[in-house]
Order: structure tokens, then sequence, then C-alpha cells
């Protein structure tokens, strides 16, 4: 049984929320979560943001995908028509100009998981006490990491760190990274924007995710909680799966 939780905020210092995050089923029964991060002036990251999502779910809902092939082929149909649409959007609506979205998503299967992502949004697994980091940054920072440029930690307060290398809505070319997993039982997936991970460390967001007698929404809000006490410099969305034994409780 799959239980999801999920919760954005504007942060301590941004005007306006420009994340979107949602959760739909298909007629298969299947899962799917969602999170974006929009980029552009005005409300161009806002719009980016929630196209993606709603058109993206909107279109999930009337398929019986049911395994990861399937999903795969679907997904990279989905995910180019949606570059082209923003961009599209963007060239129509002057002051929609430059905008464009970060993307991370993953469908749930019985036993298995399928992410996606373009950007710097990101996915994690806790399993068995262990909270490993899924998906890789599409970033200029993380290519100079890569490279062996600069270090990890001088990542963090790089001046460039908000160059993305991939986004929706930002090149005619996109290159969507996946990622498959084994999913067993009693294991959280996190899906979230880069305001988490740039304000808590991974042995932070671990902690919390194994605290005992916490539902999946109270570990999204305390994750958010702590991300704004840290400074909450950009929006924060998370969003928590968890594969659950029928009859078993995340408390």
């Amino acid at each position: 049984m799959i239980k999801t939780a999920f919760a954005s905020s504007i942060g301590r210092v941004r005007k306006s929320n420009q994340d979107f995050v949602q959760i739909f089923e298909n007629q298969a029964g299947v899962t799917m979560a969602v999170v974006c991060d929009g980029m552009g002036g005005h409300q161009g990251g806002d719009v980016a943001s929630t196209m993606a999502v709603s058109h993206l779910g909107h279109n999930f809902l009337t398929t019986d995908l049911h395994d990861k092939k399937m999903a795969r082929m679907w997904l990279d149909v989905q995910l180019r028509s949606e570059n082209e649409t923003i961009l599209k959007a963007a060239d129509r609506f002057p002051d929609l100009n430059g905008m464009g979205t970060t993307i991370v998503l993953a469908i749930f299967f019985d036993q298995d998981v399928l992410i996606a992502h373009l950007g710097d949004s990101r996915a994690y697994s806790y399993s068995e006490g262990k909270f490993v980091q899924v998906t890789e940054d599409h970033s200029l920072v993380n290519e100079l990491v890569k490279m062996g440029q600069i270090t990890k930690e001088q990542a963090k307060n790089h001046p460039q760190k908000n160059i993305i290398t991939q986004a929706l809505g930002v090149s005619s070319t996109i290159d969507p990274e996946y990622n498959e997993l084994d999913m067993k039982d009693g294991d959280i997936f996190l899906l979230c924007t880069d305001g988490l991970t740039n304000s808590l460390s991974d042995p932070l967001i671990q902690q919390i995710l194994a605290t005992k007698g916490l539902s999946l929404k109270d570990r999204c809000n305390k994750l958010i909680n702590e991300a704004n006490r840290l400074g909450g410099g950009d929006n924060i969305t998370v969003c928590l799966v968890q594969n659950e034994e029928d009859g078993a409780s995340d408390q």
C-alpha cells in the first residue's frame, strides 16, 4: 500500500512560491508524484511549474500504465511534449518569456519505482536505515564537481550555483535522466526542490525521516519548518511516499 504526503512553503525571502507539487493515481491504481521548481521573472516560473505538473498529471490519470517499460516510453513522449508547450507559451506571451521549470517525478509500481528528472530538484530513498540521493543534479556546479574543478563543499556556496543545465522550457532539446529502483516494505522516497537541500544537510534530513512517532505529513512539515528555521532562502517543497504492508503504520 502506498502512502503519500506533501507540503510547500514560500520560505522567508521570496515574494511568491514558484514550486508546485501534486500526486496522481491512474486507471490501474498506479501512483505518480511530481515536484517542479519554476524559473523566470514575474509569474513565469509559477506558470511553468503549474503547467508541467498539471499537464503531466492530467494525462497520467487517463492511462492504465502498470509497468516501468510502458511508463518510461510514455514519460519520454510527455516530457518532450511539455517542453515544447512551455517554449511556445513563453514565445506567445511576453511576460512569460524565459520561463522554465525543473522537474522530478516518481511512478510507483508494486515492487519498483521509476524516477525521472531534469534540473536540480532531487529524489532520495530511505531504505533499511540508509539515506541515498538517487538523482544527480543537472547544474553547472555539479559538472564542475564531476570534472574535479571544485569540491562538493565548494559547490554549496558557489556563485554560479543556480545555473541549471537541463530543465523544461529552456531549450528545444531535453535529455531526461531515468532511475529505476526496487521498492521494499517500509521504504520512503523523498522528492524535493533545492529550497530544502540548500538549507538542510543529508544527515539532518535522514534524522527527520527516521523519527519514530511522526506521520508522513508530520515529517513533511518538520522538514519545511527546519529549512525555514535555518534561513528559508528559497521556496521549499517536499513530497514523501512510503511503501507499506497492509495494516502497517509509519508511526
